[in-house]
C-alpha cells in the first residue's frame, strides 16, 4: 500500500484499491482480484469508518454494531493480553470497554500508515494495518500494528481472529519478525 495514511475520520471513504493491496499467494486471475476488492471495500469503506464513528460518538451507535463485522466466537491477542471471546456479549463486552478507554483520551479518528491483505482463498484472507488512534488535535493516543483474520460466512465477511503489538514504525515490513 501507499505511504500516504488514511483518514478515518466520520464521513471520509480511504482510498484503497486492489492494485495496491497485493501480498501473499499469487493465484492470479479475477477471482482473487474480486475478492481482494470486495473485502477491501468491506473493511476500509464500511468496517472502519464504522468503527471510528460508533467509537468517537460521532453516531448514536452502540457496540453492539461489531457483531456485523467480528465473529462469535473470536481470539484477540496481543503480548499482554489473550481473549477468547466465545459469544457475541463477550465481543461486544471487549469492544465496548476498548472503545471507552479511547474516548476517555479524547480519540476522534484512526490514521492507516500502511495496510496489505493476503489472499488465501475465496473465503478467506488476512488484513494487516497500523491503526494510529488519534485524537481530534492529531496528537496520537496509541499505535498498533493489526493482523486480522478475516472468513466468508453465511451472513458475510467476519474478523475471526485478531493479533496486535503496540509499535512505533509506519510501515508494516518493520513490525512482525519473520520466522527463520
Amino acid at each position: 500500500m501507499s505511504s500516504e495514511a488514511i483518514p478515518s475520520q466520520p464521513g471520509a471513504h480511504p482510498k484503497v484499491h486492489a492494485a495496491e493491496m497485493k501480498g501473499g499467494t499469487d493465484m492470479g486471475g479475477s477471482r482473487e482480484d474480486a475478492v481482494r476488492d470486495e473485502v477491501g471495500h468491506w473493511f476500509f469503506d464500511d468496517y472502519l469508518p464504522t468503527w471510528v464513528a460508533v467509537g468517537s460518538g460521532a453516531i448514536p451507535r452502540g457496540p453492539e454494531f461489531i457483531l456485523d463485522y467480528w465473529a462469535a466466537p473470536l481470539h484477540i491477542s496481543g503480548p499482554a493480553s489473550r481473549d477468547s471471546l466465545l459469544d457475541g456479549d463477550a465481543v461486544i463486552g471487549w469492544l465496548e470497554r476498548h472503545q471507552a478507554a479511547l474516548r476517555a483520551q479524547g480519540y476522534s479518528y484512526t490514521a492507516v500508515p500502511d495496510s496489505r491483505m493476503v489472499f488465501y482463498h475465496d473465503a478467506g484472507v488476512a488484513i494487516e494495518v497500523i491503526w494510529s488512534r488519534r485524537r481530534v488535535d492529531d496528537s496520537e493516543i496509541e499505535r498498533l500494528a493489526v493482523h486480522f483474520e478475516v472468513a466468508r460466512e453465511s451472513a458475510g465477511w467476519r474478523v475471526v481472529g485478531i493479533q496486535h503489538a503496540s509499535t512505533t514504525a509506519d510501515s508494516l515490513s518493520t513490525v512482525w519478525q519473520a520466522a527463520s
